[in-house]
């Protein structure tokens, strides 16, 4: 299979699905990329980033700016809320092919939709991505064995996302420099539309 590295792989459910259909769009018109969506009690989080993986305050702010209105007429989500736009952070969500090949040798974890092999839960070294598949080295069932190599459907990961390590920060410090990474920016404000219909997805 081919896929398109570039694509966002990770599907929101229920009113997340609603918002991330119309803010994408516009996200993408101003040279951003959606990476996820999620509403977390009364707070909806938008996480985006330029295509090389950068964020600043201000494309935060430029992003809730433009997508506020688009929330406030179509109005696919009920009640008062807050809106929150930010980078992925270091810990960051791998939404995309490419994320797999960009992280590959740090430590991640993942979650599968429907168990493989009776287990949904992986956790190890990214090898990247090849063929439609998540490449990964996880630990041996004994100590002292090589790790093992396995691949996962990338349409079977429900969810997938960055360990928090040393090795981690220290390179994200590094590419952070370079400007190859965000800065954790984020920008939140109010939106006092009134409704009493307020779901989490």
């Amino acid at each position: 299979m081919v896929a398109d590295m570039a694509k966002r792989m990770q599907v929101e459910t229920g009113v997340a699905a609603k918002v991330a259909r119309l803010v994408e769009p516009a996200i993408e018109e101003l040279g951003f990329r959606l990476v996820r969506v999620r509403l977390t009690g009364n707070t909806l989080q938008i996480m985006a980033e330029r295509p090389d993986g950068t964020m600043t305050v201000g494309g935060c702010q430029d992003i809730s700016r433009t997508i506020s209105p688009l929330l406030d007429v179509n109005d696919p989500m009920s009640g008062k809320y807050s809106l929150e736009v930010s980078s992925p952070g270091v810990d960051r969500p791998l939404v995309r092919p490419e994320d797999f090949e960009r992280w590959a040798g740090f430590e991640a974890k993942m979650e599968l939709v429907t168990p493989l092999a009776g287990r949904k839960r992986f956790r190890g070294t990214l090898e990247g991505f090849d063929d439609g598949e998540v490449r990964l080295f996880i630990p041996p069932p004994e100590k002292g064995d090589e790790n093992i190599l396995i691949g996962l459907d990338i349409t079977a990961i429900g969810d997938a996302r960055l360990v928090m390590t040393d090795e981690l920060l220290k390179a994200a410090g590094e590419r952070a420099k370079a400007g190859e990474v965000g800065d954790g920016a984020d920008w939140t404000e109010n939106n006092e539309i009134e409704s009493n219909d307020i779901k989490a997805e």
